[in-house]
């Protein structure tokens, strides 16, 4: 498998666990750079990669009066203030062809949306403009649709590529993970990430809003740690009840201390048994 690099951090490849995580969208800067130092000193303190994540623009809400965010360029001036203040690299998604270019003088990660992946254009445009590119697979995709998203990331010139599952559709507004889909998209060559929220998420289930269920994130992402991947995806919040968006599947921030303890102890025994494996899968 290719390793990764985002900026000093390796991911893929056997390297530990990375988390990529913070609020679903910017809210206002103070809270943001907050959450940020927060997520920060629990990571160091417990030998954990962070990549710090948050949306300017919310563009595939299911209300139009649902709240989006600050914008491209306000909410791009509070992610690199993060970046630079808290020192942390940072990811976050793009909507519209105008945002590829100034959203990846400034990202470290640009993420391609779920319902844009298939987006063929758009698709190489990213992997074009970004440092590193991450492609969330559609909620509609078989994991092995995705082999068709890395021929063209690749055709663009990009090898700089991380692939997200976040949950199959399964009936109306609802999810299901089929975690056999990790081992096939990682038998793709590069890194994968488990978005433990979004795969927990109801999409549309509150009628002018998604719902969903935080507390099947949490047993999501510890399954999907043992079956083995590069990093989870975790949308975190102080007070997920108060959030303006997403706030049914998000973590509580006090509670990720714990968390990442049960996640990193998985990890190093996914690793440990991936090291035992040849190739093909057969024990050594």
């Amino acid at each position: 498998m290719r390793v990764v690099r985002v900026g000093e951090i390796p991911i893929g490849g056997g390297e530990p666990l990375v988390l990529i995580a913070g609020p679903c969208v910017i809210e206002d800067r103070s809270a943001t750079v907050s959450v940020a130092r927060n997520l920060k000193k629990i990571a160091q303190a417990l030998g954990i990669p962070l990549i710090f994540k948050a949306s300017y623009d919310k563009a595939n809400r299911s209300s139009v009066d649902a709240y989006r965010g600050p914008g491209l360029e306000e909410g791009l001036k509070v992610l690199r203030a993060v970046k630079e203040e808290v020192g942390v690299p940072i990811l976050s998604d793009v909507h519209r062809f105008e945002e590829i270019g100034p959203a990846s003088e400034v990202l470290d990660i640009v993420q391609v949306p779920a319902f844009l992946c298939r987006q063929t254009d758009f698709v190489m445009e990213v992997a074009r403009k970004a440092k590193v590119i991450n492609v969330k697979k559609g909620q509609f995709l078989a994991p092995w649709d995705v082999a068709n998203i890395v021929e063209k990331v690749r055709r663009a010139g990009k090898e700089e590529l991380m692939i997200t599952e976040r949950g199959t559709v399964f009936g109306y507004n609802n999810l299901v993970v089929d975690f056999r889909s990790l081992p096939i998209l990682r038998s793709l060559g590069y890194p994968v990430i488990f978005d433990a929220t979004h795969s927990a998420q109801q999409p549309g289930g509150l009628g002018k809003s998604s719902g969903g269920d935080r507390e099947m994130a949490i047993h999501l992402a510890r399954a999907a740690v043992a079956v083995g991947v590069d990093g989870l995806f975790c949308e975190v919040h102080p007070d997920p009840d108060c959030a303006l968006c997403d706030g049914p599947n998000s973590l509580k921030l006090s509670d990720l201390d714990k968390l990442i303890r049960e996640w990193v102890v998985l990890d190093k025994i996914a690793k440990e048994r991936e090291k035992g494996r040849h190739s093909d899968g057969r024990e050594k």
